[in-house]
């Protein structure tokens, strides 16, 4: 194989692996898209997909929703400073967290990934029904 034919090789499977990182999150007539970091613990949410949630709102900060079990926590830090857009995984409660405003470091907050934009969708009052896919690449 010469080199510039494994280079694309390489390049097409970078590429579908960041596409394979990518969800929908479907709220209403609003599609927002997010980019997931690769951990187990973000490997083990993608497992669930596709999944609809009712994200209720938690101390005007973050929409929350419990999820059908628990993720594992395997080489996640002991927690982490969620800002606005991060989608997060929290342990001790088994949720998952939508950050619509900055919040301060919390033990056993194992950040998934990040909102690519229109956070607003989710920063409405009360709680919001969503669906959450897996992008398929194409």
């Amino acid at each position: 194989m010469t080199s510039s034919a494994s280079l694309k090789m390489l390049t097409e499977i970078s590429t579908k692996q960041a596409d394979s990182m990518k969800i929908n999150i479907k709220a209403k007539d609003k599609v927002v898209t997010a980019t997931l970091i690769d951990s187990k613990t973000t490997q083990d949410f993608i497992s669930l997909l596709p999944l609809t949630l009712t994200l209720e709102d938690y101390a005007r900060t973050e929409k929350v929703s419990d999820l059908p079990k628990k993720l594992s926590t395997e080489d996640a830090p002991p927690g982490s400073d969620p800002a606005v857009g991060d989608i997060a995984y929290y342990a001790p409660w088994g949720n998952l967290a939508i950050y619509y405003r900055d919040f301060e470091y919390s033990n056993g907050l194992a950040i998934l990934g990040k909102i690519d934009g229109g956070i607003e969708a989710l920063n409405v009052p009360g709680s919001v029904e969503v669906t959450i896919e897996l992008v398929q690449s194409q």
